[in-house]
Protein backbone atom coordinates (compact mmCIF):
# COMPACT_ATOMS: atom_id res chain seq x y z
CA UNK A 1 0.00 0.00 0.00
CA UNK A 2 2.02 3.20 -1.10
CA UNK A 3 2.16 5.88 1.54
CA UNK A 4 1.41 9.55 0.63
CA UNK A 5 3.68 12.08 1.71
CA UNK A 6 3.91 15.83 1.34
CA UNK A 7 6.52 17.36 -0.08
CA UNK A 8 7.99 19.43 3.50
CA UNK A 9 7.72 15.53 5.24
CA UNK A 10 9.61 13.84 2.16
CA UNK A 11 12.49 16.41 2.35
CA UNK A 12 12.74 15.48 5.95
CA UNK A 13 12.49 12.20 5.11
CA UNK A 14 14.96 12.34 2.98
CA UNK A 15 17.78 14.65 5.40
CA UNK A 16 17.57 11.84 7.59
CA UNK A 17 18.42 8.62 5.15
CA UNK A 18 21.51 10.95 4.07
CA UNK A 19 22.76 10.62 8.26
CA UNK A 20 22.20 7.00 8.18
CA UNK A 21 24.22 4.10 7.51
CA UNK A 22 21.83 2.66 4.62
CA UNK A 23 22.69 4.40 1.41
CA UNK A 24 21.22 2.81 -1.48
CA UNK A 25 18.83 4.65 -3.62
CA UNK A 26 15.25 4.77 -3.23
CA UNK A 27 13.36 2.31 -5.32
CA UNK A 28 9.72 2.70 -4.91
CA UNK A 29 7.65 -0.70 -5.26
CA UNK A 30 3.78 -1.40 -6.35
CA UNK A 31 3.86 -3.75 -4.03
CA UNK A 32 6.16 -4.39 -1.36
CA UNK A 33 6.43 -7.12 1.05
CA UNK A 34 4.48 -6.79 4.20
CA UNK A 35 6.92 -5.76 7.38
CA UNK A 36 7.69 -8.64 9.79
CA UNK A 37 4.64 -8.23 12.22
CA UNK A 38 1.08 -6.38 11.74
CA UNK A 39 1.32 -4.38 14.89
CA UNK A 40 2.34 -1.65 14.88
CA UNK A 41 5.33 -1.66 17.39
CA UNK A 42 8.84 -1.69 16.21
CA UNK A 43 11.24 -4.41 18.31
CA UNK A 44 11.82 -3.30 21.78
CA UNK A 45 12.80 -5.37 24.66
CA UNK A 46 11.50 -8.54 26.43
CA UNK A 47 9.18 -8.11 29.20
CA UNK A 48 11.04 -10.07 31.80
CA UNK A 49 14.69 -9.26 32.10
CA UNK A 50 17.89 -10.36 34.17
CA UNK A 51 19.71 -7.85 36.75
CA UNK A 52 22.67 -7.09 35.44
CA UNK A 53 26.13 -5.00 36.84
CA UNK A 54 26.36 -1.92 35.21
CA UNK A 55 29.90 -2.23 34.42
CA UNK A 56 29.45 -5.34 32.14
CA UNK A 57 30.98 -5.72 29.62
CA UNK A 58 28.80 -4.79 26.17
CA UNK A 59 31.77 -6.04 23.40
CA UNK A 60 31.82 -9.48 25.56
CA UNK A 61 27.96 -9.95 24.77
CA UNK A 62 28.31 -8.43 21.29
CA UNK A 63 30.41 -11.18 20.68
CA UNK A 64 29.05 -13.95 22.77
CA UNK A 65 25.37 -12.78 20.75
CA UNK A 66 26.97 -13.41 17.35
CA UNK A 67 28.69 -16.91 18.35
CA UNK A 68 25.35 -18.39 20.40
CA UNK A 69 24.99 -21.75 19.11
CA UNK A 70 21.11 -21.88 19.49
CA UNK A 71 18.47 -19.30 19.92
CA UNK A 72 17.41 -20.10 23.60
CA UNK A 73 21.41 -19.45 24.31
CA UNK A 74 20.97 -15.96 22.08
CA UNK A 75 17.83 -14.90 23.66
CA UNK A 76 19.27 -14.96 26.77
CA UNK A 77 22.29 -13.06 26.12
CA UNK A 78 19.88 -10.46 23.80
CA UNK A 79 17.99 -9.88 27.39
CA UNK A 80 21.14 -9.21 29.44
CA UNK A 81 22.05 -6.40 26.60
CA UNK A 82 18.25 -5.46 26.90
CA UNK A 83 18.95 -5.31 30.64
CA UNK A 84 21.99 -2.58 30.14
CA UNK A 85 20.60 -0.80 27.15
CA UNK A 86 17.39 -0.24 29.77
CA UNK A 87 19.10 0.88 32.96
CA UNK A 88 18.48 4.14 33.76
CA UNK A 89 21.26 7.10 34.51
CA UNK A 90 18.75 8.87 36.92
CA UNK A 91 16.07 8.60 39.70
CA UNK A 92 14.23 11.36 38.30
CA UNK A 93 14.75 9.42 34.67
CA UNK A 94 13.19 6.26 35.78
CA UNK A 95 10.48 7.64 37.33
CA UNK A 96 9.63 9.86 33.81
CA UNK A 97 10.39 6.27 31.92
CA UNK A 98 7.75 4.20 34.26
CA UNK A 99 4.93 7.49 33.72
CA UNK A 100 5.44 7.01 29.88
CA UNK A 101 4.97 3.13 30.02
CA UNK A 102 1.84 3.36 31.99
CA UNK A 103 1.04 6.45 29.53
CA UNK A 104 1.54 4.25 26.73
CA UNK A 105 -0.71 1.34 28.47
CA UNK A 106 -3.29 3.58 29.32
CA UNK A 107 -3.20 4.20 25.08
CA UNK A 108 -2.56 8.45 26.11
CA UNK A 109 0.70 7.70 23.18
CA UNK A 110 1.04 11.85 23.24
CA UNK A 111 1.18 11.85 26.86
CA UNK A 112 4.00 9.31 27.09
CA UNK A 113 5.80 11.16 23.87
CA UNK A 114 5.91 14.69 26.35
CA UNK A 115 7.31 12.02 29.15
CA UNK A 116 10.09 11.28 26.89
CA UNK A 117 10.42 14.48 25.90
CA UNK A 118 11.59 15.95 29.18
CA UNK A 119 13.78 12.59 29.68
CA UNK A 120 15.67 13.03 26.38
CA UNK A 121 15.82 16.74 27.58
CA UNK A 122 17.37 15.52 30.58
CA UNK A 123 19.55 12.49 29.95
CA UNK A 124 20.28 12.95 25.97
CA UNK A 125 22.64 9.89 25.69
CA UNK A 126 19.88 7.80 27.24
CA UNK A 127 19.44 5.94 24.33
CA UNK A 128 16.12 3.66 25.19
CA UNK A 129 14.53 6.77 25.70
CA UNK A 130 14.93 7.42 21.79
CA UNK A 131 14.74 4.11 20.99
CA UNK A 132 10.98 4.24 23.15
CA UNK A 133 10.09 7.42 21.62
CA UNK A 134 11.01 6.03 17.95
CA UNK A 135 8.41 3.11 18.37
CA UNK A 136 5.45 5.55 19.76
CA UNK A 137 6.01 8.15 16.66
CA UNK A 138 5.92 4.81 14.51
CA UNK A 139 2.78 3.85 16.07
CA UNK A 140 1.19 7.42 15.34
CA UNK A 141 2.85 6.85 11.49
CA UNK A 142 5.09 9.16 11.60
CA UNK A 143 7.70 8.19 10.11
CA UNK A 144 9.86 10.79 10.06
CA UNK A 145 10.02 11.66 13.29
CA UNK A 146 10.37 7.80 14.16
CA UNK A 147 13.32 7.82 11.60
CA UNK A 148 15.28 10.85 13.48
CA UNK A 149 15.05 9.25 16.67
CA UNK A 150 16.34 6.45 15.04
CA UNK A 151 19.21 7.93 13.88
CA UNK A 152 19.87 9.01 17.60
CA UNK A 153 19.87 5.43 18.72
CA UNK A 154 22.20 4.31 16.39
CA UNK A 155 24.54 7.31 16.50
CA UNK A 156 25.31 6.56 20.04
CA UNK A 157 25.05 2.62 19.34
CA UNK A 158 25.83 1.34 16.23
CA UNK A 159 25.36 -2.35 17.07
CA UNK A 160 21.87 -1.67 18.04
CA UNK A 161 19.79 -4.28 16.28
CA UNK A 162 16.58 -3.40 17.46
CA UNK A 163 16.86 0.08 16.10
CA UNK A 164 18.05 -1.56 12.85
CA UNK A 165 15.29 -3.92 12.57
CA UNK A 166 12.81 -1.02 13.08
CA UNK A 167 14.84 0.93 10.40
CA UNK A 168 14.04 -1.84 8.17
CA UNK A 169 10.55 -2.35 8.97
CA UNK A 170 10.15 1.40 8.06
CA UNK A 171 11.66 1.20 4.86
CA UNK A 172 9.59 -1.48 4.01
CA UNK A 173 6.30 0.31 4.83
CA UNK A 174 7.59 3.33 2.83
CA UNK A 175 8.32 0.85 -0.15
CA UNK A 176 11.85 1.24 -0.04
CA UNK A 177 12.98 -2.16 0.29
CA UNK A 178 16.91 -1.74 -0.88
CA UNK A 179 16.92 0.35 2.42
CA UNK A 180 14.95 -2.35 4.06
CA UNK A 181 17.36 -5.10 3.30
CA UNK A 182 20.28 -3.69 4.25
CA UNK A 183 19.22 -2.49 7.57
CA UNK A 184 17.71 -6.45 8.04
CA UNK A 185 21.43 -7.67 6.90
CA UNK A 186 22.98 -5.24 9.28
CA UNK A 187 20.85 -6.31 12.31
CA UNK A 188 21.36 -9.72 11.74
CA UNK A 189 25.44 -9.31 11.07
CA UNK A 190 25.06 -8.07 14.98
CA UNK A 191 22.05 -10.69 16.19
CA UNK A 192 22.18 -13.59 14.03
CA UNK A 193 18.85 -15.01 15.93
CA UNK A 194 16.34 -12.60 15.59
CA UNK A 195 12.76 -13.26 15.43
CA UNK A 196 11.01 -13.30 11.78
CA UNK A 197 13.96 -10.83 9.84
CA UNK A 198 15.65 -13.91 8.60
CA UNK A 199 12.54 -14.71 6.56
CA UNK A 200 12.27 -11.23 5.34
CA UNK A 201 15.73 -10.86 4.18
CA UNK A 202 15.29 -13.93 1.86
CA UNK A 203 12.13 -12.86 0.69
CA UNK A 204 13.78 -8.73 -0.17
CA UNK A 205 16.91 -10.80 -1.52
CA UNK A 206 15.03 -12.48 -4.25
CA UNK A 207 12.62 -9.62 -4.60
CA UNK A 208 15.42 -6.68 -4.83
CA UNK A 209 18.58 -9.31 -6.07
CA UNK A 210 17.03 -11.29 -7.94
CA UNK A 211 17.17 -15.28 -7.19
CA UNK A 212 20.20 -17.09 -7.84
CA UNK A 213 20.57 -18.48 -11.83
Amino acid sequence: MAVRFSFARTVCLAVILAGTAVLAPAVAQDDPIGPPAKQKKLPEAPAKLPKVDRGKNLDFLFGALKAAPDEVSAKHVEARIWAIWLQTPSDTAALLMTRAKAAVDAQKIDVAIKLLDAVIKLRPDYIEAWNRRATLYYMQNDYGRSLADIQQVLMREPRHFGALAGLGMIMQEIGDERRALDAYRKALAINPHLEKIPEQVKALTEKVEGRDI
